[in-house]
């Protein structure tokens, strides 16, 4: 493939501030928690902002609310136990 690959160029264009997007896990979900948390600077939810995918923090965001629940009922079910 020649070096003026259009598809090449698409993959290597910096994402909007000129930085590229690299998406990381421990990046997304550092951010889902913040959010579960509420409280987060706005430059650093802009900087999620470039960086992270929405696919990825969907599917962060989706294991998080699973654990909490699962988390929840396994506590409930400790207190309430004879």
């Amino acid at each position: 493939m020649a070096a003026s690959d259009p598809r090449h160029e698409q993959d290597a264009a910096p994402a909007a501030g000129g930085e590229a997007r690299k998406p990381s896990l421990l990046r997304t979900v550092q951010a889902v928690a913040w959010g579960f948390f509420g409280v987060r600077k706005n430059s650093a939810y802009e900087e999620d902002i470039r960086r992270l995918t929405p696919l990825h923090v969907v599917a962060v965001g989706l294991v998080a609310v699973v654990l909490l629940v699962l988390g929840l009922v396994a506590l409930v079910k400790f207190v309430v136990a004879p």
